[in-house]
């Protein structure tokens, strides 16, 4: 893709997007804009103007007529300001009112046909976008999206790394998923990846920590939500901020270089480095290993008509594997999610095994 730097992320890090999630009252995003520009550590200001609800009848936002009070709060702070965008119109609104950073929300960036309209709406434009990730663990969507912009001509583009939604009980409203994060940063290097921490925890409690992590993992900016007062917020209340307790979130934060500018630091982490690239040899060594004893497991069953799955054989494997982790450090999400890797690999080899037998039988 041909992109270009979006300046202000190349004078400072992490920069700072902050505001309430929803746009309410002129008063409450004047005050809250006011009061989070005060700080001194926030660089653009957000709101949410058009907000798409999971249910009917949910507090939807404002609409353009809130764009106004925003537009206000740029002028009596002198700070850019961003909105979410999902359609046409919420482009051609948001341009209008000198609106200076756009974003592709979760649920729209799941949508190629919503991302192209918005990508159309665009064309001829100088606007700087951001791209949430999708609501499904999916990179090539967070992939396509981009791509369409950057055909319809935007250059200035980032990513923004909200959490995806998952089943079953978590500490998070959105699982991290970190590691898709970093794949995105691995295919898009230049591109400014942003960390949008009040999505992914839902309550304040845990943004402190989930903020320390993504800027320790080289994130270049933090979205974070922040209302005059929570508790009477129309959306979201639990994960907003007051920008008083934002304020005290930040100055807590630890901003690590993402250079080695000491040579003798520099060695001992490319000694390490190096113990873990054979480290990881070993393993794949391994795994390959284990593969090919599933495979001769597979002839066996072939042979003796056994079912592939055994599944008291596979929760034996789990308890007894889990209990040996645990002595290694390793904690027991890590080691089902390893585990469930593992069988489903050895499965697809026996698969292909017996499947070839019935051919070769035929």
């Amino acid at each position: 893709m041909k992109t270009v730097p979006i300046q202000l992320f190349t004078q400072k890090r992490p920069v700072v997007i902050s505001g309430p999630c929803s746009a309410e009252t002129e008063e409450q995003v004047l005050a809250t804009c006011t009061d989070i520009a005060q700080t001194g550590k926030v660089d653009v200001l957000r709101a949410g103007i058009w907000k798409p609800r999971t249910r009917p009848n949910s507090f939807e936002g404002i609409g353009a007529t809130a764009l106004p009070w925003l537009k206000k709060a740029k002028e009596q702070t002198g700070l850019p300001i961003a909105v979410e965008v999902a359609n046409f119109n919420h482009v051609f609104e948001s341009l209008k009112h000198g609106v200076d950073i756009l974003w592709i929300g979760a649920r729209t960036t799941v949508n190629p046909f919503s991302v192209q309209e918005i990508a159309d709406a665009l064309k001829g434009t100088d606007a700087t976008v951001l791209v949430k990730n999708p609501i499904n663990a999916d990179v090539e969507l967070w992939t396509g999206a981009l791509e369409r912009l950057n055909q319809a001509g935007i250059t200035k583009l980032g990513m923004i790394h909200r959490g995806f939604a998952q089943h079953g009980n978590s500490i998070y409203r959105n699982e991290p998923k970190w590691q898709l994060a970093v794949e995105m940063k691995r295919r898009f290097p230049d591109l400014p990846l942003v960390c949008d921490p009040s999505h992914i925890c839902g309550n304040r409690d845990l943004l402190q920590s989930v903020s320390q992590q993504a800027l320790d993992m080289d994130f270049d900016g933090l979205m974070i939500e922040s209302h005059i007062n929570p508790a009477e917020a129309l959306s979201d209340k639990g994960q907003q901020v007051t920008p008083e307790n934002l304020e005290v979130l930040l100055d807590n934060l630890v901003v690590r270089r993402p250079d080695i500018p000491d040579e003798e630091l520099s060695n001992k982490l490319s000694l390490l480095r190096n113990q873990i690239d054979l480290i990881d040899d070993d393993l794949l060594k391994l795994l390959g290993d284990r593969m090919k004893v599933a495979e001769e497991i597979g002839l066996v069953k072939k042979e003796k008509g056994v079912t592939i799955l055994q599944t008291n054989r596979w929760e034996e494997i789990i308890e007894k594997a889990s209990a040996n982790g645990a002595l290694q450090g390793l904690s027991k999400k890590f080691m089902i999610r390893y585990l469930n890797a593992i069988h489903q690999e050895s499965i697809d080899h026996q698969n292909d095994i017996m499947n070839a037998s019935e051919v070769e039988d035929n």
